[in-house]
């Protein structure tokens, strides 16, 4: 018998908290507020509006695409290697190589990158590519672009192709 007293203590031990009165028992947490869209960082074209006004001017543009540079630039040796450029990209289905496609675009776009085709980018080579891009997307020549304008820039053709 001190067995089953035993297990009888410990069943009701364990089952103390469901036995409990409501009230009895603390609170349950709070479910947490679903994330404030408000509250994420900038992404895209926006996370460079460092004045939060709504657009980018050329200053904030230039200093983005330096610090971008300058994130990429894992070895800290002043140019971009291919490897470097494209760390960040991810592979297509948890694949650790890019795929086919993903490969040619990237080689196409590092060549348009690398002017002096010396097998690296180098800030001025980056910041002149951004240059082209900021003026593809300023479409009313403003010195300031948005989203929406960018966007729309980006349905028409590029300028010499």
């Amino acid at each position: 018998m001190p067995n089953f007293t035993a297990l009888t203590a410990a069943l009701l031990l364990l089952s103390g908290p469901a036995l409990a009165a409501p009230g009895d028992s603390p609170a349950p947490a709070p479910a947490p507020a679903p994330a404030d869209k408000s509250a994420r960082p900038p992404s895209g074209l926006m996370r460079y509006d460092t004045n939060k006004d709504g657009a980018v001017d050329r200053a904030e543009w230039k200093a983005g695409q330096e610090a971008r540079f300058k994130r990429l630039d894992a070895n800290g040796d002043g140019k971009l290697s291919r490897d470097e450029l494209f760390a960040r990209t991810p592979a297509a289905a948890n694949s650790v190589l890019p795929t086919d496609r993903q490969a040619e675009r990237q080689s196409a776009y590092f060549q348009r990158l690398d002017a002096d085709r010396d097998g690296t980018v180098i800030l001025v080579e980056f910041t002149a590519s951004a240059e082209r891009n900021f003026a593809r997307c300023d479409l009313d020549r403003n010195g300031r672009i948005d989203t929406a304008e960018c966007r729309q820039a980006l349905q028409r053709p590029p300028a010499g192709r």
